[in-house]
C-alpha cells in the first residue's frame, strides 16, 4: 500500500502532497503504521462539480433496468476479488465472520438493489408513484405523481465499522436512481474502502463520473453544496446534530438523512424462563452482538430488558457462554472469534464511556475493564499494549431508570442489564432509548408480542420477534437487510437507508403533474384512458416489442350473456354462489338487479375475445392485476372488451419483455363492467411466422 492512501476524484486517482497534518493509520492489532490520509490539495468543489455534470449525464442516458444490471456487474467485480479485501479487513480488527459481514454483506446489497430494481421499477428514467387521480368529470384532466433523478450529487459519509457495506448500501440505492456518488468513509478503515472502489474502477464498468472517493477529511464539504445535492451520514447522533444544522441543510435545500448510533434494546418476554428455547435463543443473540465486529454496530444490542426473577439466570447464561465462544485476538491467528476495536482511540472512548456507565451505577458482572490477555498472530498468548483490545463487557443497572443506561453508548463490545417488573414497565424503558435502529422481543406468547410491539414500535425503525419457530432462520438482531428499512427516529436519526426501492426514492423528487392524458402518457410512457389508442390494422399481439406501440389497441366484438352460460359455468367451477344461482336471493341483495354472470365468466370470456391464438411474439400470460367489477351483467346483456398497450417494459438481460395490456368490459349500453391489467410476456424481436409475408 502506498505511503498516503489515495482518493479518486474527476475520473483520476489522486496522491496528496506531503502533510505534516496527515493522519496516520494503524493496524488494530498490532499498531503497526499502515499509511497515511490527508486531503491536502484536493479540489473538492471540482469533484462535487464533475459529479454533478459529467456523472450526472453518464447516469441519465441510463434506465432504472440498465442501472440495475450494471449493479449486479459490479457485485461480480467485487466477489471475484473479495480475498483481497479481507487481508485489509483483517488489519481493522475484523475476524473472517465479521469481515463476511462487511463484504460479502455489501455484494449482497447491490446484488439485492439489481434485483429489485428490476422487478419493482420500470425500464425508463421516470417513476410513477400511485393511481392517477381524475381531475375532471370528462377525463380531459388528470393528476399523477412522478419521481424524477435529482440534478445534484450524492455524498455519502460512512462510519468505520463497515467500511465496504457502509458504503455499498448507500451507493447501490442512489446509483439505481440515476444520482451520482461521492464516498467519504472514515480514517481508522479507509483503506479498505479505497481498495473496493479501485476495483470498481479496475473493472471499467463504473459510467464515467458515476462514483468519486475522498480519503479524508472535508471541512469546506457543506459550503460547496447546493440544492439537489444530498447528504447520507452515518456516525454519532451529536455529529449528525451539528451537520444537520449546517445553513446549506437548513436553508439551502440540501436534504441530510443521518442514520446515527442509539441505545437498541433486546426485551426478554416473561414466559421466556430459563430452559426455554427463547431464554437461550436470547443470551444467543445477546452475546452474538457484544462480540461482533467487536460490538462496533450501530445496531447492536445496549440494553438487555430481562423480567426481575431471570436477571442472574441471564447474567450467568452469558458469562458462560463468551467463557466457552469466544476468544479475543489478532483476527488472522487461528482460533480468534472477536477481534479489536478499529483503533487505540476508539479503545479509549470505549473504556472511557464504561467508566461513565459505572460512575452511573453500573456493576461489571461480566467480563473485565482491565487490558485483556489476547491471541496474537503467532499463536501465542499475552497482553497487546498497541492494540485496540476490549474485553466483552456486560453491566448490570439496580436502578432501571438511571438517565445514563439510556443515554450513554460505549460503542464496543459492552452492554447494560435492567429488570423490569411489567410489560407496561420494559416497554417505557425501551422508549426510553429516545428512538433506536432495532429492538427485539424474545417470546413464545403472541400476546405478549403483540403488546410489546405496538408499544414500542413508534421509537423503533425495525423490531425482531424472536421465538423458537424463527430462531435458527432469523438473521438477527443486528442484521439490516437490503429490503427493510434501516433507520429509526429521534435520536437513531430520523433517516431510512435501504428499506428497498423506498431508498431509491430518497434520492429522487416527487412531484404531482397535472395534464391532459396525452401529455401524462408522454410524460411516464405509461398509457392513461383519454390519449390516442391506435386500433384496426395488425392484431397487437402480432407485434414484437420492437413493432409495439404505446396506444396499440384491439376492440373486440360483442358476445351475448345467457342464463344457460351463467349455469354451465356455476356447474363447471363448482360455483354456485347464490347471486348467480337463486333470482329471488340474487334480487334481495342491494348490489344486484337478480342473477347476474360470474365475473370471472367475463374476464374469461374478455380473454377469449382479444386473444389471437396463433403462435407469435407473445410467448405467456402472466398475470393480472387491478382486476375490479363495477356494473352487474344480467342474462341478455352483451360485453366486449377494449385491450390497449399500457406499458411496455423490454428486459436487459433477456430476449423479451414484459407488455402490460389496460383491458376494459363494457356492456351494451357503454357502461364500464370490469377494469384490470393484463400482463404479457412478449419477444423483443419478430418470429419468423409473426413477420407479414
Amino acid at each position: 500500500m502506498t505511503e498516503y492512501l489515495t482518493s479518486y476524484v474527476q475520473g483520476e486517482w489522486w496522491t496528496p502532497s506531503s502533510d505534516a497534518r496527515a493522519s496516520e493509520v494503524r493496524d488494530a492489532s498490532t499498531g503497526d503504521v499502515i499509511t497515511r490520509v490527508s486531503t491536502d490539495g484536493l479540489d473538492l468543489a471540482g469533484a462535487l462539480e464533475y459529479g454533478r455534470t459529467v456523472g450526472h449525464r453518464s447516469l441519465a442516458a441510463l434506465t432504472f433496468h440498465q442501472r440495475a444490471v450494471l449493479l449486479k456487474q459490479f457485485a461480480l467485480a467485487l466477489t471475484a476479488r473479495k480475498d483481497e479485501l479481507y487481508v485489509l479487513s483483517a488489519r481493522t480488527g475484523a475476524t473472517t465472520s465479521d469481515s463476511w459481514v462487511d463484504i460479502d454483506g455489501g455484494i449482497g446489497v447491490l446484488f439485492s438493489y439489481s434485483g429489485k430494481g428490476r422487478r419493482e421499477l420500470p425500464n425508463s428514467r421516470v417513476h410513477v408513484d400511485g393511481p392517477v387521480e381524475p381531475l375532471s368529470k370528462d377525463g380531459s384532466f388528470l393528476g399523477r405523481h412522478v419521481y424524477t433523478t435529482l440534478p445534484g450529487i450524492a455524498v455519502q459519509i460512512n462510519a468505520f465499522n463497515f467500511p465496504v457495506w457502509g458504503s455499498l448500501e448507500k451507493l447501490a440505492p442512489a446509483f439505481l436512481a440515476g444520482m451520482p456518488t461521492l464516498v467519504k468513509p472514515a480514517t481508522p478503515t479507509g483503506y479498505v474502502a479505497e481498495a473496493m472502489v479501485r476495483i470498481l474502477v479496475e473493472s471499467g464498468l463504473l459510467p464515467e463520473g458515476s462514483l468519486q472517493l475522498v480519503s479524508g477529511s472535508v471541512p469546506d464539504l457543506f459550503e460547496n453544496l447546493r440544492l439537489g445535492d444530498i447528504v447520507g451520514f452515518t456516525g454519532s447522533a451529536s455529529t449528525a446534530e451539528s451537520l444537520k444544522a449546517h445553513a446549506a441543510v437548513q436553508t439551502g435545500g440540501v436534504r441530510f438523512t443521518a442514520e446515527t448510533d442509539s441505545i437498541n434494546a433486546s426485551v426478554l418476554g416473561t414466559d421466556a424462563v430459563e430452559g426455554t428455547p427463547e431464554f437461550d435463543a436470547y443470551v444467543r443473540q445477546l452475546v452474538t452482538e457484544m462480540t461482533t465486529k467487536a460490538g462496533q454496530k450501530c445496531t447492536a444490542i445496549r440494553r438487555a430488558i430481562v423480567p426481575e426473577g431471570t436477571a442472574d439466570a441471564v447474567i450467568a447464561a452469558v458469562q458462560a457462554r463468551i467463557a466457552t465462544k469466544t476468544v479475543l485476538g489478532d483476527p488472522r491467528a487461528e482460533g480468534v472469534t472477536m477481534g479489536p476495536l478499529a483503533s487505540t482511540a476508539q479503545r479509549d472512548e470505549v473504556l472511557r464511556q464504561v467508566g461513565r456507565l459505572q460512575d452511573a451505577g453500573g456493576r461489571v458482572v461480566v467480563g473485565t475493564t482491565d487490558s485483556p490477555e489476547v491471541r496474537h498472530a503467532d499463536g501465542s498468548t499475552g497482553p497487546s499494549p498497541d492494540g485496540a483490545f476490549v474485553s466483552p463487557v456486560l453491566l448490570r443497572f439496580d436502578d432501571a431508570q438511571a438517565d445514563a443506561v439510556h443515554s450513554i453508548e460505549a460503542f464496543g463490545p459492552v452492554s447494560s442489564l435492567v429488570t423490569y417488573t411489567s410489560i407496561d414497565e420494559a416497554a417505557a424503558l425501551v422508549a426510553r432509548g429516545g428512538g433506536s435502529l432495532v429492538t427485539s422481543i424474545a417470546t413464545h406468547d403472541p400476546a405478549q408480542a403483540v403488546e410489546l410491539a405496538t408499544r414500542i414500535a413508534p421509537f423503533n425503525g425495525r423490531m425482531l420477534l424472536l421465538d423458537r419457530d424463527d430462531a435458527r432462520s432469523s438473521t438477527g438482531h443486528g442484521s439490516p437487510l437490503p429490503n427493510l428499512v434501516h433507520g429509526g427516529p429521534g435520536r437513531a436519526g430520523g433517516g431510512e437507508e435501504l428499506g428497498g426501492i423506498r431508498a431509491v426514492l430518497h434520492h429522487m423528487q416527487r412531484t404531482a403533474v397535472q395534464g391532459s392524458p396525452e401529455m401524462l402518457t408522454a410524460l411516464t410512457g405509461v398509457w392513461h384512458a383519454g390519449a390516442a389508442s391506435h386500433a384496426g390494422g395488425r392484431h397487437p399481439f402480432r407485434k414484437s416489442l420492437a413493432e409495439l406501440r404505446i396506444g396499440d389497441q384491439i376492440v373486440s366484438a360483442s358476445r351475448e350473456v345467457t342464463l344457460d352460460d351463467i349455469e354451465t359455468f356455476a356447474r363447471f367451477t363448482g360455483d354456485t354462489f347464490y347471486a348467480h344461482m337463486d333470482e329471488d336471493a340474487a334480487a334481495a341483495n342491494p348490489f344486484f338487479p337478480g342473477r347476474v354472470a360470474h365475473g370471472y365468466l367475463l374476464v374469461s370470456w374478455a380473454a377469449g375475445l382479444f386473444v389471437d391464438p396463433e403462435p407469435g411474439p407473445v410467448l405467456a400470460n402472466y398475470g393480472l392485476e387491478n382486476l375490479r367489477f363495477l356494473t352487474p351483467v344480467s342474462p341478455g346483456d352483451t360485453i366486449r372488451v377494449e385491450l390497449t398497450a399500457k406499458q411496455i417494459t423490454p428486459r436487459e438481460t433477456d430476449e423479451y419483455g414484459e407488455v402490460r395490456w389496460d383491458a376494459v368490459i363494457r356492456n351494451q349500453g357503454d357502461e364500464v363492467v370490469a377494469t384490470y391489467d393484463v400482463l404479457t410476456l412478449v419477444n423483443k424481436q419478430p418470429t419468423p411466422e409473426a413477420v407479414p409475408a
